[in-house]
């Protein structure tokens, strides 16, 4: 129960409110893990910790969310932001979901349409000639295997 208790004392929140509002939107670039730099739970990490006494410095001296995105963009590339940019190839990625979603339902609607189709049976006006043309060819088989 105490080593329990040890390792809850573990997951508290230490990182301040405005490095993990700005932090959510920067990616960690450590090459280990796929989470934000507010998000990144490994211990020592390379890249989060650095990156996150840099956001809190130029937070503390002023500095906007936005110049500060910027900074690590200047600085990182594309690479540091978390999502990609709705521009570019980018609005590809952001687009991608919903307009395969909207083609899966597009596609099991036209599936439920066509299994719903009646079934086409024969038609029941076959004149008696047609019968008998029929009936002379099924018996010229069965014959066959008579001999």
């Amino acid at each position: 129960m105490m080593m329990a208790g040890l390792c809850l004392a573990q997951t508290g929140d230490m990182v301040p409110p405005e490095v993990r509002r700005v932090g959510d939107r920067l990616a960690c670039l450590c090459g280990s893990c796929n989470n934000t730099v507010a998000t990144c739970s490994m211990v020592g990490c390379h890249y989060t910790a650095p990156a996150r006494a840099r956001l809190s410095a130029m937070s503390k001296a002023g500095v906007s969310d936005e110049a500060i995105v910027d900074d690590f963009v200047k600085r990182e590339g594309k690479k540091a932001l978390a999502a990609p940019t709705a521009e570019g190839f980018g609005l590809a990625a952001w687009l991608a979901t919903p307009v395969m979603a909207l083609a899966g339902l597009g596609f099991i609607g036209w599936f439920i349409r066509r299994s719903r189709r009646p079934v086409v049976t024969a038609s029941p006006d076959l004149g008696e000639a047609d019968v008998a043309k029929y009936q002379q060819a099924a018996e010229r088989e069965l014959s066959r295997f008579d001999e």
